[in-house]
């Protein structure tokens, strides 16, 4: 065991840090070597598999980063945007691949980790899952087959605890519409709309954004034609899922170059 790849799970206590313990405690291919949450958090010194209700797993939850990252050779990060940024810059100290799922980053914190992934690898995706990314390669093949009068609008649902919308997924299938029409997504991007909002402008890609009970993840790409539509869509019932994929992409970065890299790369689609 002590020759795989060590694995620190910062969020610990949120529900992706909890799958993502689970499913490295299960791991024949990486190891739970660190347990990271925010200071003045209940888990701080105890044991996570004891913190979850289970056995004892013989990791403590720290609020010290720079001293779980020490020993760790992966570290995959499902938080919040500045706290990403943070580990960024600790990770790249620690040269340990850094799996970013976090959401709801700006210019300035991409800048920041762009800056990281000079000196470490990044694997930076809106979306872990498989089945996203082949849809995200879909969107673009057919947004690049159709013109400009057909609409395309990004439908997603997520749980009524997500913080950020549109989600960090419909963002990537935006981008890839994008793509595929050769355009640029900011001058195309209409988010939401209330009341007199006029006819719909030809070429632009539309968000809407629902938020409710416990759904996992839902994206539907609409592409609207007069008299005919084509639907592409996801579904996620399990969120195990984008664990699954941030997984595969820590043991995926191991030996790699320096630089930042995305789910594309590591499914090689």
């Amino acid at each position: 065991m002590g020759d795989l790849p060590g694995l620190v799970v910062t969020g610990a206590s949120g529900r992706m840090g909890q799958t993502l313990i689970r499913l490295a405690t299960d791991s024949d291919r990486i190891r739970l070597v660190g347990c990271v949450e925010r200071a003045g958090h209940a888990w701080i010194g105890q044991d996570a598999g004891v913190a979850m209700g289970g056995a004892p797993l013989g990791v403590t939850v720290t609020d010290d980063p720079l001293e779980a990252f020490a020993t760790a050779q992966a570290v995959v990060d499902f938080t919040a945007p500045d706290a990403t940024v943070e580990f960024a810059a600790l990770a790249a100290q620690a040269r340990a691949v850094h799996v970013i799922g976090t959401t709801g980053l700006e210019a300035a914190h991409l800048a920041k980790i762009e800056a990281a992934s000079h000196h470490a690898v990044i694997v930076r995706a809106g979306n872990m899952s498989l089945g996203v990314n082949l849809l995200v390669r879909l969107t673009q093949k057919v947004a690049a087959a159709l013109d400009a009068d057909w609409d395309v609008e990004i439908v997603e649902a997520h749980h009524r605890m997500k913080v950020d919308a549109p989600s960090g997924t419909a963002l990537m299938l935006g981008a890839a519409a994008a793509a595929g029409r050769g355009v640029s997504l900011d001058g195309a991007t209409v988010s939401g709309r209330d009341g007199i909002t006029g006819a719909r402008e030809r070429g632009t890609i539309g968000y809407s954004a629902i938020r409710g009970g416990d759904v996992v993840g839902e994206h539907d790409v609409i592409f609207a034609g007069m008299g005919e539509r084509i639907v592409l869509r996801h579904l996620a019932t399990d969120r195990a899922i984008f664990a699954r994929g941030a997984l595969r992409a820590a043991i995926w970065g191991q030996g790699r170059k320096p630089g930042q890299y995305d789910m594309m790369d590591v499914l090689g689609i």
